[in-house]
């Protein structure tokens, strides 16, 4: 069974077709790339995928469930976390707080026990703690863990995002171009990062305009242009299909 199937799924902006009829599937711990020239639809189709837009047409179903159509909040509680392309992190309070605020789709105290600070409540609190600790330790920025988030270098600001969202116990991972800013080395360490995630069980969907780092990191990878897909396979044949080559160069491609 995939771990995610969508089926024929369409977006249109007003006059703008975003996303046309695109189908597509991910299997259990794989790590699935998606790229396409500025424009293709990539941000568009996690954001269908995570509850943020509902789509137009089509539908998607992550472990036999069907899930079109549901909130950001129910999306998460079901396994799918994100990134965002711009950083959104709450900049004033640590990294450790932005974390356990991750934690809360899978928390269980109420008003009640906030109020009244009972056991369960402090014993859950103390979990979420130590959770949020393991999991700066795992993106490696332990150190960093009574910093404010804003004051986080920008390479460890995208590492904090990764363990904010893994907060919630994710099945599937989608991250939204991570490696933006970053410099080789930190291009490498988030290749270590990634594979890292795949190993605990995790399945990842990637975007990236570094097609690099996904051609190294993805088993598949699948091209949308203009919000239609064009290509879907192993990095090395998605690395030669002719359309994949006019969509990048913009001219047809010359044997």
């Amino acid at each position: 069974m995939s771990r995610l199937r969508a089926e024929r799924i369409s977006k249109r902006f007003g006059g703008v077709q975003a996303l046309q009829e695109v189908s597509f599937a991910i299997a259990p711990d794989e790590i699935f790339g998606l790229i396409g020239p500025n424009g293709a639809g990539k941000t568009t189709l996690f954001n269908v995928l995570t509850g943020i837009y509902a789509p137009d047409g089509g539908s998607f179903a992550f472990d036999g469930r069907a899930l079109t159509g549901l909130p950001p909040h129910k999306v998460a509680i079901a396994g799918i976390a994100r990134t965002f392309q711009n950083i959104r992190l709450f900049a004033n309070l640590s990294s450790l707080e932005n974390v356990m605020i991750g934690r809360h789709a899978r928390t269980r105290a109420g008003v009640v026990g906030a109020v009244l600070r009972n056991g369960a409540t402090l014993r859950e609190e103390r979990d979420t703690e130590r959770r949020a600790l393991e999991l700066l330790e795992f993106v490696g920025i332990r150190s960093r863990a009574n910093d404010p988030a804003g004051s986080l270098p920008y390479g460890d600001q995208r590492r904090l995002e990764v363990a904010r969202a893994l907060a919630t116990e994710p099945k599937l991972l989608a991250l939204d171009e991570p490696a933006a800013g970053m410099n080789a080395a930190e291009t490498l360490a988030l290749r270590r990062l990634i594979e890292s995630i795949r190993a605990q069980g995790i399945t990842v969907l990637l975007i990236e305009h570094d097609v690099r780092l996904v051609m190294n990191v993805c088993d598949r990878v699948m091209v949308l242009d203009y919000g239609e897909k064009i290509a879907e396979g192993r990095p090395a044949e998605v690395q030669r299909d002719p359309k994949v080559i006019e969509a990048y160069l913009g001219a047809p491609h010359a044997a």
